[in-house]
């Protein structure tokens, strides 16, 4: 039994919508608060400050008459930001993230309820402070009654509400097929079958349209609420190429995994290439982090095989056939001839053979799961 969060869009009320913009902005200020105090606490004076010492420090926040409104709303998103706080401090300390950061007005905005904070009945939800059930458009049943409740809204307005629940894996029917995998930018990836994915680049698809509304956007005087409807529209238009390289990224995801018994991936520094000026903007369309991740979690669920080979196997410079090792091989050559076996190899095949043949060879040595091999 594990967790899964199920998220579903909404549409509040317009009583429900007041609610939730004072929440937001409770959560947003008490969250900016404490990170600021703690911060001071430690730069200043020294003290490592706690999650309980953070906690008493939001009591007495709330005690204060000037910051009596932080009573108008449900007690519990606002403690649960100072957990999420919490868990950003405790990531930045074991290195796996940067120092936390203050919350915008306009950027995302998301509250969690915990258990004593909303109801789930007859499948519907009343959040606190609240009488109305939440009007959720369900695409599907959750697998359980949820533990806790997220309501968020993005920029482009939209309201979603996640819910955390017991999940029980089954586990799919074993096949006898194996695929290794390339990542590319002209194809999202190439397997060892020789299938090419094709890449269908949302970004480049939309981009005279996005110069247009941004170019709109810049006419409007700041602070009007023409820019405020200008800006709108081209958050929904970034909202629709970040929901397009979604689903096209789990349907790929998806392919695989239903169809290969073990994948071999490469494990790719995506943050390092992104630093790449002139091939940021195609690596971060091509979604190759989140398409690992999405691979891994659903290989876990079905009771397959995830395996990654190491980041520095020339992949690309060797020979699937006998093994050469070409000394360097440009971006620019995209096919090209084994001088030992004289086989003709397409660059990506070629690649996606190798990694195959790595992962397997990594697996059969005791990796496992998302296993390396050298």
């Amino acid at each position: 039994m594990t967790k899964r969060a199920y998220k579903y869009r909404f549409y509040p009320t317009f009583e429900q919508e007041q609610l939730l913009a004072q929440t937001f902005g409770c959560v947003r200020f008490v969250y900016n608060h404490i990170l600021r105090w703690r911060t001071d606490e430690y730069y200043k004076n020294g003290n490592s400050v706690n999650y309980n010492a953070a906690s008493k420090q939001l009591t007495e926040l709330k005690k204060n008459p000037e910051y009596q409104w932080l009573n108008d709303v449900s007690s519990v998103p606002i403690q649960q930001s100072l957990r999420h706080q919490q868990t950003s401090f405790k990531n930045f300390w074991e290195g796996r993230a940067k120092y936390p950061t203050f919350k915008k007005r306009h950027a995302k905005q998301s509250a969690t309820f915990a258990s004593s904070a909303f109801k789930f009945k007859d499948g519907q939800i009343f959040i606190a402070k609240s009488k109305e059930p939440l009007s959720i458009r369900w695409s599907r049943e959750p697998s359980s009654e949820p533990s806790s409740v997220t309501i968020s809204k993005d920029r482009a307005g939209r309201y979603f509400v996640s819910m955390l629940c017991e999940f029980e894996a089954k586990a799919m029917p074993i096949r006898n097929k194996t695929v290794g995998i390339d990542l590319g930018l002209n194809d999202l990836f190439i397997t060892s079958d020789g299938e090419k994915s094709g890449n269908p680049r949302y970004t480049k698809r939309y981009k005279q349209k996005l110069a247009y509304l941004q170019c709109q956007m810049s006419k409007k005087q700041e602070g009007s609420s023409n820019r405020a409807k200008a800006k709108l529209k081209v958050a929904r238009l970034h909202a629709k190429i970040a929901d397009c390289r979604m689903d096209a990224t789990h349907k790929a995801s998806r392919k695989l995994i239903n169809e290969n018994q073990v994948v071999c991936v490469e494990s790719l520094n995506v943050k390092g290439m992104i630093k790449n000026p002139k091939l940021a903007k195609h690596i971060a369309d091509a979604n190759w982090g989140e398409f690992v991740r999405q691979l891994q979690y659903k290989a876990e669920w079905a009771e397959r095989e995830l395996v990654q080979i190491d980041r520095f196997f020339p992949s690309s410079k060797r020979c699937s056939g006998c093994g050469f090792v070409h000394e360097s091989l440009p971006l620019s050559i995209r096919e090209w001839e084994c001088p030992e076996c004289k086989t003709h190899h397409d660059r990506d095949i070629n690649a996606a053979l190798n990694i195959k043949t790595a992962g397997l060879a990594g697996l059969a040595c005791g990796a496992t799961g998302t296993g390396v091999a050298a």
